[in-house]
């Protein structure tokens, strides 16, 4: 039997509010999935980490600061430093405060797809189940 689909939740950089990475975490794991939640405050390298040694298929993070632009781009460098590339070894999404103008420029370096506030839960679900890989199943 194949294992459950693997997926951290982590709240990069300095922003402290985590209601709605909790509220994702909580419905990603009723929907099946097996979850891993950081916590807030963590920096790109500690996510990055945590995603290697969780063998996790699915990483999402969280920010509502603006940095998005700042701080994506370095968990992904992170990643990339511990031999993990995002839409290969592992699907990368993003949610949060994120303006669509910024969105492409996000999916260059390898974010997959971004969910704001108020996408349905069963969008992200189905999102993560389609594109998480064959080697999973939820």
């Amino acid at each position: 039997m194949e294992r459950k689909i693997r997926v951290l939740v982590a709240k990069p950089g300095l922003d402290g509010h985590d209601r709605g990475a909790k509220v994702i975490a909580r419905a990603l794991r009723d929907a099946g999935f097996e979850v891993i939640y950081t916590g807030i405050r963590r920096t790109a390298a500690e996510i990055a980490e945590t995603a290697l040694q969780e063998d996790v298929d699915v990483l999402g993070l969280s920010i509502l600061s603006g940095a998005h632009l700042e701080l994506i781009p370095l968990v992904i460098d992170e990643l990339k430093a511990r031999g993990l590339e995002p839409g290969k070894d592992l699907l990368v999404i993003a949610g949060g405060i994120i303006p669509s103008e910024d969105v492409p420029e996000l999916k260059k370096i390898g974010v997959a797809e971004v969910f704001v506030p108020g996408t349905p839960m069963y969008e992200i679900v189905e999102f993560i189940r389609n594109n998480a890989g064959k080697k999973v199943i939820a």
